[in-house]
This record gives C-alpha cells, sequence and structure tokens, in this order.
C-alpha cells in the first residue's frame, strides 16, 4: 500500500499536509537515502526521515483546545522564543491547527491528527468567532461592510456574521482563515483592532478555559464538534 508522502508525514504527527508540504520544499524530508519531492509515495517497508529523524505514522490521535495569550507564537520551531509549543508543555508531539497571530488570544486547536488539521484548515462550513475591541465607535456601515465582504490580497472575503455588543466592541464570525484576516479588514475600514480574541471555532467555544491552559478533547467528542 502507498500513501502520499505528506499524508505519511502528517499521519506522523509533525505538521499538517500543507506543513508538510513546506518541509519537503525546504529538503528537509528524506524517503530512504534520497530527498523527498511532493509527488513522492511512501511504500510499506520506506523509512521516512524529516531533518535526520526517523518518522512513524501514530496510533494515538491527540486533540487538544488551549487559550492562547497574547505574545504566545503559533510556530513549531522551538527555536522560536515564546513559541506555543514550549508553552504547553505537552509530552507528545503536536502542531497547531491553523495559526493565531502573536497579538491576537484565545482558542487554538492543536493535534497530532494531519486529516484533521487539513479539514479544519481548509473547510468553508467551520465558523470561527472572534471578539473585537477597534479604535473607534461602531456604525452600521462598518459591521454591514465587514458581512458583505472586503477585498483582500485581490479575492473577496466570504459573507460573515456581526453582533455589536459595545460602542468599539463586537463580534464577527467567519469561515476562511486568511492572513491576519479579521485585523486587515478593520483596517480597511480605518477602524485598526485594539484586541482581538478568537471565542469559538465549530460548535468549541473557548468557554472556562483558563488563559495559558488547554483541555484534552477525545475522538468521539471531535467528532460531535467539528461535524
Amino acid at each position: 500500500m502507498k500513501m502520499n508522502i505528506n499524508k505519511y508525514i502528517a499521519q506522523a504527527g509533525l505538521a499538517s499536509r500543507r506543513g508538510a508540504d513546506l518541509l519537503i520544499k525546504e529538503k528537509r524530508v528524506k524517503i530512504n537515502d534520497k530527498l523527498a519531492v511532493a509527488i513522492d509515495k511512501v511504500k510499506a517497508k520506506d523509512q521516512v526521515f524529516v531533518d535526520g529523524k526517523l518518522i512513524q505514522p501514530v496510533a494515538e490521535k491527540i486533540y487538544l483546545a488551549f487559550n492562547k495569550p497574547v505574545g504566545v507564537i503559533t510556530t513549531t520551531d522551538v527555536n522560536s522564543p515564546n513559541n506555543i509549543i514550549d508553552v504547553i508543555k505537552y509530552p507528545k508531539r503536536i502542531f497547531p491547527v491553523g495559526r493565531l497571530d502573536v497579538n491576537t488570544s484565545g482558542l487554538i486547536l492543536l493535534t497530532n491528527d494531519g486529516d484533521f488539521a487539513q479539514f479544519v484548515t481548509k473547510s468553508k462550513q467551520i465558523e470561527k468567532e472572534y471578539l473585537v475591541t477597534v479604535e473607534k465607535p461602531i456604525d452600521d456601515f462598518f459591521l454591514k461592510s465587514l458581512e458583505n465582504g472586503l477585498v483582500l490580497d485581490g479575492f473577496k472575503t466570504l459573507p460573515a456574521k456581526t453582533h455589536q455588543l459595545e460602542r468599539k466592541t463586537f463580534t464577527i464570525t467567519i469561515v476562511e482563515g486568511k492572513n491576519r484576516q479579521v485585523r486587515r479588514m478593520c483596517e480597511i475600514m480605518r477602524n485598526p483592532v485594539v484586541t482581538l480574541k478568537r471565542i469559538r471555532i465549530g460548535k468549541l467555544d473557548l468557554g472556562e478555559i483558563s488563559e495559558g491552559k488547554y483541555i484534552e478533547l477525545d475522538e468521539e467528542k471531535v467528532k460531535t464538534l467539528f461535524a
């Protein structure tokens, strides 16, 4: 039985498939004694190495929900100060599902399940809800513009949902994950973000997860939350 190299790396809990593609592009992956390329497939007797270390698909799937503080960097690079892996100190290999920028706090998932990570990051059905405070008071035009979509990187964002809470505070729910999307949308509307927190992914709320802490989710719970 053969498996695509990026899927093999994902099932080893090292990265999502997108992250695996980057490792391959950076020439950090070998199949047996040869550098891997994106179209390679792994056969049953092959050995796969990343940065010189032998990897294998994992049997136990891990899912964590973490309340990321501002200042924590969403990277698996342990040489990066204040990286999310060192902050969590989980005893087994995991990686973040998507990103939250360094100045954004709130809910982020970590796992060793590459297929799950791929599903969550690629899906246009899984909502991500954010609590936002901006510099200036909000009006209907501001909220409607966010809801209807704005052009980022040459593409219009998909429709969003908003709900005003206070003069400068609102929630926004999106189904995309463009780089710094909420911040950039607010910047286009000339009302920059002051604080930004992700409070929900799919059916999973941040709830009572304390800042800097995580909870473990079992596989059945994950299926109900992200079906």
